[in-house]
């Protein structure tokens, strides 16, 4: 039984497809993912970085983003096999802590509250696996570390990459 540590946005929800969504409902421009990869997070879009940043602080941001394909299929199974754990930084934004919580009671109610780690920082985090988006959480982690591809992160070749949950079922289940 191994320990798998997963990270919520961007691997579990759609953080790129809830920006897209967000955007045209405020701008009215359908912003197409695929213009998106390769550029940083929150960039590509015609207003601005800023713009996309500042839906992080609106209430209801992180409570709608829409379910990754596959992943909970895949989790509930790596649930049932392996010691999981939901690991998600939550402290930054003032409404994502609670957000997060009942987004997981939605779309995962398999998932006990003491699977679930929200924090500011994953460098004390210690799994076999991390499954994760982003350099910054999987660069200190001690285990085996594989990539969740996102726009923002497709030239980082740094890491073992899984690009979608049906790869990361045929790895770890």
């Amino acid at each position: 039984m191994a320990r798998i540590a997963i990270d919520m946005d961007g691997v579990m929800a759609d953080t790129t497809q809830q920006y897209i969504n967000w955007y045209a409902e405020r701008y009215g421009v359908q912003v197409d993912k695929a213009t998106l990869y390769g550029q940083p997070e929150t960039s590509g879009f015609p207003h601005g970085k800023e713009v996309i940043r500042g839906f992080l602080y609106e209430p209801g941001f992180f409570r709608t983003k829409p379910v990754i394909k596959d992943s909970q299929e895949v989790i509930k199974a790596l649930y049932d096999k392996h010691e999981v754990f939901i690991v998600s930084a939550a402290m930054e934004f003032p409404n994502s802590l609670p957000e997060k919580l009942e987004w997981l009671e939605e779309f995962y109610p398999f998932i006990g509250w003491q699977n679930i780690v929200f924090c500011g920082s994953k460098t004390i985090v210690q799994a076999d696996y991390m499954i994760d988006d982003h350099v910054k959480n999987l660069q200190p982690f001690k285990g085996e570390a594989l990539m969740f591809t996102a726009p923002h992160n497709v030239n980082i070749t740094d890491f073992k990459r899984v690009n979608s949950w049906e790869e990361v079922g045929a790895l770890l289940l």
